[in-house]
């Protein structure tokens, strides 16, 4: 993997404390970042200015906007990604209570997404 800024290192080591205990956790560089996998699933993703992609449950979405350092996740310049997708500002992820929020809400969407898979014959979950 791509060597980490300071800040997305700091951010990446905050983010491991938070899912230590879930089953399933790995970490691959994508959308310029490097994203944390639960259950095959992307959760967050933090950024090389130290800012977090943070998918949520799309029903959800508008709600969350309105949370300080929120804004609507862009792929791009001028090209906003869909519903679920957010970005957190640094500033509103300092504080460890306000990064779990986040964490926590990436978490809900990754367990409803999870619960639904289509399942093979025998019980395993299919990708």
């Amino acid at each position: 993997m791509a060597a980490m800024t300071p800040e997305q290192h700091s951010l990446v080591q905050r983010v491991r404390g938070l899912v230590a205990g879930e089953p399933d956790v790995r970490e691959v560089s994508m959308f310029g970042g490097r994203a944390i996998m639960v259950n095959d699933k992307m959760i967050v993703s933090a950024g090389k200015s130290g800012d977090l992609l943070v998918r949520v449950e799309a029903g959800r979405h508008d709600a969350l906007l309105a949370e300080p350092g929120a804004e609507q996740a862009r792929m791009g310049t001028g090209r906003d990604m869909g519903p679920g997708w957010i970005t957190v500002a640094p500033t509103a992820i300092s504080d460890d209570e306000r990064l779990a929020f986040w964490v926590d809400a990436a978490m809900s969407h990754n367990r409803v997404i999870t619960d639904r898979e289509p399942r093979s014959k025998n019980g395993a979950r299919r990708s």
